[in-house]
């Protein structure tokens, strides 16, 4: 194995969920580049990310345990790095710098968690049917030790010893000018006010810690490649119990072997015969709906090209009864070769409709010329 994620984790290969987690929390504390300034802090952070990310997936943690190595993700959906688990180009950096750092100094500490943001891939028959999905990803959820408060046992909120509830500290400088004086944002509560006289344990007064979250999400039919649904309250968890962000989904819809889709309306080629266009047909092709047979009307004279319209057999549109159309761009292929039978009737054809053709003429056809 070229990779031991149990030993970047300092646990056994007996260790249990539960012990797994707090080994994590520990390591992400000493090698989180924002407090560790070694050079490779951050390369080493990432390896930590990396064996939490497995090790704590039942699928991928037994996959590793009998391959020594993970292929992609398991479960049917796309993994979602935690380095891009944010819009707006918030990182893993930001993630971890008010749990570990704390707020800038000189700045208010933000309390209200932040908006998040996931991928989801569908194929274009779940977006024809709507379809229930699960998602996976991580982010800082409420402590289960202290619900989220940051109080621990026997703990409460007090006023700050610092600057006395005013979440602002005056100082003075001294200089050939004069003494000058300046207020900045308490350092000890970032300008709240107050602190936790017994702060949870686990968490450290924050209310939240890192974890892996699954949901299941409710896309509705017809939904569009690039659209996006927000899931309120599933972002990050704000600090001592503040308002939680959201979570939005941007949803990517593969492309369909056969179907093109354009708006609410679908595309799609058949081919057809020479006969088939000159006489007209009624074909049956496949529909994105389960077990779908669409006909499709050929009209006699049909032309190479040709788009054949046919209504209410398209995509269903986003929350709506109504769907779109199917429009069927038919292709007529010539044979490339032929029976004997078949030549003969084709240069009858062709010399019906007076076309000069490159055929031989057949034997009947000479005596008629003669006889004519």
């Amino acid at each position: 194995m070229s990779t031991n994620y149990y030993e970047i984790l300092g646990v056994t290969r007996e260790a249990t969920d539960s012990e797994i987690k707090k080994a994590f929390y520990k390591k992400a504390r000493e090698l989180h580049p924002d407090v560790n300034k070694s050079q490779d802090a951050e390369e080493k952070f990432k390896e930590l990310n990396e064996a939490y990310d497995v090790l704590s997936d039942s699928n991928k943690r037994a996959q590793f345990d009998r391959f020594g190595k993970v292929s992609g993700a398991s479960g049917g959906y796309s993994y979602v790095d935690i380095g891009d688990l944010f819009s707006g180009g918030f990182g893993m950096g930001d993630l971890f710098s008010t749990f570990f750092g704390g707020a800038t100094p000189g700045r208010t500490m933000r309390k209200e968690g932040r908006d998040m943001g996931v991928g989801l891939r569908l194929t274009l028959e779940e977006v024809a049917t709507g379809v229930k999905k699960e998602l996976v990803y991580d982010r800082l959820a409420p402590c289960d030790s202290c619900k989220g408060t940051g109080v621990g046992e026997g703990g409460c909120f007090v006023e700050c010893s610092r600057c006395k509830g005013s979440g602002r500290v005056v100082t003075v400088q001294h200089t050939f000018l004069g003494d000058m004086q300046t207020q900045t944002v308490c350092d000890t509560c970032s300008g709240t006010g107050k602190t936790i006289d017994k702060p949870c344990a686990d968490c450290e007064g924050q209310g939240r810690l890192p974890d892996r979250q699954h949901i299941s999400i409710e896309v509705p039919h017809g939904i569009r490649d690039g659209q996006q649904l927000r899931l309120k309250g599933y972002g990050e968890a704000g600090i001592q119990g503040a308002s939680a962000g959201d979570l939005i989904v941007t949803v990517r819809v593969d492309q369909h072997t056969r179907l093109k889709r354009e708006g609410d309306n679908l595309h799609t080629r058949v081919d057809i015969s020479i006969t088939q266009a000159a006489l007209g047909a009624t074909l049956y092709i496949d529909g994105i709906m389960p077990a779908e047979k669409v006909e499709i009307k050929v009209p006699s004279g049909c032309q190479n090209d040709q788009t054949v319209r046919v209504r209410n057999k398209g995509l269903p549109v986003f929350k709506k009864e109504s769907r779109g159309d199917i429009f069927v761009h038919v292709t007529v292929i010539v044979p490339r070769s032929l029976t004997k039978h078949q030549q003969e009737l084709l240069e009858e054809l062709a010399e019906e409709f007076g076309d000069d053709v490159a055929s031989k003429k057949t034997v009947s056809q000479r005596i008629k010329e003669v006889l004519s």
